[in-house]
C-alpha cells in the first residue's frame, strides 16, 4: 500500500515567530482537499500524519534524512511499474515524492482520482 505522509495542522514554529502562531502546510491542505474529493483514497492509501518538528523519524526510517518533507508519498514497490521512476526520488528500493504536482498526477493515473486543473 502506498503511504502518504501529511503534517498535522495546527503546529507552531518558534524559528518563524515567538508568539505561538499556529500553522498548516499549504501543500498538505491541498492534498486534504484531494482526499475529500476522492473519498476512496482514504482506504486505498496508508495516510499518516506527522508532527512538524524534524527529524520526522517515521519518514526518515523509510526514505532517509534528505527527504523528510511533507507531503511525502512513498510508493508500494508493487506500484513502481505504474510510474516514470525519473520523476521520483529513490532511497534503497523505495520511490517517493515530495512534489505535490507529481503526487496528484500519480493519484489520478493510479487510482483514478479527479485530475488537477493546474
Amino acid at each position: 500500500m502506498d503511504i502518504l505522509f501529511l503534517l498535522t495542522p495546527g503546529f507552531t514554529d518558534s524559528a518563524r515567530d515567538d508568539t505561538g502562531k499556529r500553522y498548516y502546510c499549504p501543500d498538505c491542505a491541498f492534498l486534504e482537499g484531494v482526499l475529500v474529493s476522492s473519498p476512496p483514497l482514504r482506504t486505498e492509501l496508508d495516510i499518516r500524519y506527522v508532527a512538524y518538528p524534524k527529524p520526522r523519524r517515521e519518514i526518515v526510517d523509510l526514505v532517509g534524512d534528505a527527504h523528510q518533507g511533507c507531503p511525502n508519498l512513498i510508493l508500494d514497490p508493487a506500484n513502481h511499474k505504474f510510474v516514470d521512476a525519473a520523476r521520483f526520488h529513490r532511497f534503497g528500493d523505495r520511490l517517493h515524492s515530495t512534489d505535490t504536482k507529481v503526487i496528484v498526477e500519480y493519484l489520478a493515473e493510479r487510482y483514478g482520482t479527479l485530475v488537477a486543473h493546474f
